[in-house]
């Protein structure tokens, strides 16, 4: 289980903090709205009105210590900002961030954001798994009907070299290779992006190299397992 502090409690942030609590997840939840505070109170692991721009009030409430912060501060694009270099300088690992504009998108990646959203194209429940799925070895997070979901993998160096028959994901960790695509990093922000070359027929002799990115596809339970694996 993640450590995650949710900061601004708009329809975003609120949409966010509550499906994360439902996925048994830990959760902090921030905003200086009192009324804000107390509808989601009953939902998360802990509610605390304050500033989140003031240093001392965000590490007298221990926000230091999550594995994740997510800042749905979007209107106020100063405020944004502000908590996210906060965030950034009290060293947590992964900020997530909500943006209003491709600018105000690209000023949140110069100065530390991980990944920043915007809510037109990502709602909040929807990105909740991708959160969840922080890894190093997880790219993107679908969930599918049924209890399934498509994972992009990068995979770990015990399977550079190696064809997909060697691996035999199927037999070992119970989910299916349906494609293979290739990675690339963003020049700008050196975020791992996915590029368009993509094998949508890969065989059991290819050979997995190390820009590859494999597409899986299985049961969530199956797919927690692998995480779990690497």
């Amino acid at each position: 289980m993640k450590q995650f502090a949710v900061i601004g409690l708009g329809r975003f942030g609120s949409s966010v903090a509550k499906t994360l609590a439902e996925r048994g997840q830990e959760v902090i939840a921030i905003d200086k709205d009192e009324e804000l505070i107390h509808d989601i109170m009953d939902f998360v692991t802990k509610a605390v009105c304050l500033d989140a721009t003031d240093e001392k009030a965000m590490r007298s409430v221990g926000i230091q210590n999550a594995d994740v912060a997510v800042c749905g501060i979007g209107t106020n694009m100063e405020n944004s900002i502000l908590v996210t270099l906060l965030l950034k300088e009290l060293g947590i690992p992964t900020i997530v961030c909500k943006a209003i504009s491709e600018p105000h998108k690209n000023a949140l990646l110069k100065i530390g954001a991980s990944r920043v959203i915007l809510p037109e194209r990502d709602m909040g429940a929807r990105v909740t798994n991708t959160l969840i799925s922080i890894d190093e070895n997880i790219l993107e997070y679908i969930d599918l009907p049924g209890d399934a979901s498509i994972v992009e993998f990068l995979p770990p160096k015990e399977f550079i070299g190696k064809s997909l028959r060697e691996i035999d994901m199927r037999a070992k960790y119970g989910v299916n290779v349906i494609a293979i695509k290739k990675k690339e990093k963003d020049p700008e922000t050196g975020e791992v992006m996915v590029s368009a070359k993509t094998n949508i027929s890969p065989l059991a002799d290819d050979i997995i190299v190390h820009d590859d990115v494999l597409v899986l596809f299985g049961e969530n339970k199956k797919m927690e397992m692998l995480k779990s694996r690497f």
